[in-house]
């Protein structure tokens, strides 16, 4: 939940470390600070409560920290209140260990007791100090070196991890390891760079190394070595990433999430077509012999998988089943013969998503990575792995993400009714087709966004809504109201509209809002009955669908295959919420307490 970055070269350490922070401040916001030291001087470290901002201005945008190598970090409080004294990075109580960490150290409580024993005292609350004095005690009492007292760290602790660690002893020298969470090593002329997220140093190169679980690095300014926990040497090959570094950027737009709604055009045609050539559809993997699907994912993504049992099921007839992925592996889950753990994630690095993989492949299943980063742990350690061309999404509430992920889907829908025969030729040909119109029709909808944006000035101050929609709709509704909720903190709930009478329509009253998804035309008559039953009892209600049904507020969408509309239906509530949060004067990019990627439990 927190970013990292390290740098170790020829130019000045904080400037590069507090822009790389700049593009990870999504990932975490409560507090901010930088180690340097130059050469064998004594390590630097400034911390701030808030915002970068305040980080740049205590340290002049970096100028006033003199020194070649240093370390940096954004954080998202997991233990201890955000202030300057739970800030990273953290130092042993000598001073001369300093670490910043991504993670939760489980048994951080345990070790620091032990650590109190041998003399050592603690500032701050967090689980970050006992790493670095954790690291400190082996490093005196077995006087082995940085990388055997690291390894000794790792055979302690409990939890994740992914920490940067500098040495008052060993200048020229930064020191890398992982267990779950993210760390790329990037290689420059001289120099190299040290992140948890590629954005944060793709301006400097796109050479990168990945770090993996329970491997150590050392990080010189002429390059990196890598460790398994024992010490052994571990050869590694350098990655080059295809990112666009300007896709990081607003481009114009006062926010990243706006621009990013605008985005998703390209990012479904992108990958539509990687996928799709003279009208038929390569995966590039086998999907014979499927006979049921799990699909695991959190949040979002687990609202594409909703999305998909509709879709799946009516086009392939394959049972289908949705799983969240934080409970998944806590309930004994039953994966038959033929049973396919599809894993849908952007980051590839949600920590239950990829406890979920594990726990899918332990059990025997066959499982599958749906992501947007290469060379990230779902997409690794997956059996066979689906990559969506979204490129960086920077704004916390995912929307181009969900979009590539919902045309991926569809994708294997259809060559999984190919393959069970369930599609004829010209069936399975004339969906590939509707997939191949979506990015124009997402087009046409946004046009709409003058319409969105009055309707939300008119309604900013609302404080109940409630989405209603059945079938697809329905997972609509809940990707909708998640991303009001999100962005804007106002009260809403999805729901199908069947189940409205069954308790919820109680909470129905005067000014409540109601918003229907009517996408599906066999249902249509039905949810246009529950939208009047709340009009009646003083609802003030809106609807996004192919048809007006019923009175108020409409937002058209073009037509398209019933089992595609999901990616049409969603813009409208995704340009609605963006805009009550605006209205409301909330920081939409960065919504409180939340962070881009969950990479703890």
């Amino acid at each position: 939940m927190c970013g990292i970055v390290g740098y170790i070269g020829k130019q000045q350490a904080a400037p590069i470390l507090l822009e790389g922070l700049k593009k990870l401040e999504y990932r975490g916001y409560d507090s901010a600070g930088v180690a340097v030291r130059d050469g064998a001087k004594s390590i630097q470290v400034v911390k701030a409560k808030g915002k970068l901002s305040v980080l740049a201005q205590k340290t002049e945008d970096g100028k006033a920290l003199y020194g070649t190598c240093g370390i940096g970090h954004t954080r998202w409080a997991t233990h201890g209140e955000p202030d300057e004294r739970n800030a990273h990075p953290h130092r042993s109580t000598d001073g001369s260990v300093a670490v910043v960490h991504n993670g939760i150290l489980e048994n951080y409580r345990e070790l620091r007791e032990e650590l109190k024993d041998c003399g050592y005292t603690f500032a701050s609350q967090t689980d970050t100090e006992v790493i670095a004095n954790l690291i400190d005690f082996y490093l005196k009492r077995d006087r082995k070196g940085a990388a055997e007292a690291i390894s000794r760290f790792m055979e302690r602790a409990r939890g994740s991890y992914a920490i940067a660690v500098m040495f008052e002893e060993f200048a020229g020298e930064l020191y890398l390891a992982r267990k779950d969470s993210p760390m790329i090593v990037g290689e420059g002329e001289g120099e190299m760079f040290v992140a948890s997220d590629a954005a944060a140093i793709l301006r400097h190169t796109r050479k990168v190394y990945f770090v993996d679980d329970f491997t150590l690095a050392c990080v010189r300014a002429d390059g990196v070595r890598f460790f398994d926990i024992s010490g052994n040497p571990i050869p590694k090959e350098y990655q080059l990433l295809d990112i666009d570094a300007e896709a990081a950027g607003k481009g114009g737009y006062e926010h990243f999430m706006r621009k990013e709604i605008y985005e998703q055009p390209r990012a479904v045609s992108d990958t539509l077509s990687h996928y799709i050539k003279e009208g038929d559809i390569d995966l590039g993997i086998s999907l014979h012999g499927v006979k049921q699907i799990t699909v695991v994912a959190c949040g979002s993504a687990y609202h594409v998988g909703v999305t998909l049992q509709y879709a799946i099921e009516k086009l392939a007839r394959i049972p289908v089943r949705v799983e969240l992925a934080s409970e998944f592996r806590y309930r004994d889950p039953i994966l038959g013969e033929g049973t396919l753990v599809v894993a849908v994630s952007q980051s590839g690095e949600t920590a239950d998503t990829l406890a979920a993989v594990r726990e899918a492949k332990k059990r025997g299943a066959r499982t599958l990575g749906i992501v947007n980063v290469l060379g990230s742990s779902v997409a690794r350690e997956a059996d066979d792995v689906l990559y969506t061309y979204a490129g960086p999404e920077i704004a916390v509430a995912t929307t181009k993400a969900y979009s590539a992920q919902l045309a991926l889907g569809y994708l294997v829908a259809l060559v999984l009714g190919k393959n069970n025969k369930t599609l004829s030729e010209e069936q399975f040909a004339r969906y590939v087709s509707a997939l191949q119109e979506l990015p124009s029709k997402i087009e046409e909808t946004l046009r709409s966004e003058s319409e969105i944006k009055a309707f939300a000035a008119r309604h900013a101050d609302v404080h109940d809504v409630f989405m209603i929609g059945r079938g697809i709709d329905y997972a609509v509704c809940m990707e909708g109201a998640l991303k009001l909720k999100e962005v804007s903190y106002v009260h809403t709930e999805a729901y199908a509209a069947g189940e409205l009478k069954h308790g919820t329509i109680s909470l129905v009253e005067e000014g409540t809002l109601v918003l229907g998804v009517l996408t599906q035309s066999g249902v249509f008559e039905k949810t246009a009955s529950n939208l009047e039953e709340t009009s009646s009892r003083g609802a003030i209600v809106a609807t996004v669908g192919t048809k007006k049904l019923c009175e108020g507020q409409f937002f058209p969408i073009p037509e398209t295959e019933e089992p595609f509309a999901a990616s049409l239906a969603v813009l409208p509530l995704q340009l609605l919420a963006y805009h009550i949060s605006v209205c409301r004067g909330l920081d939409v990019d960065k919504p409180r307490n939340l962070a881009k990627s969950v990479t703890v439990e």
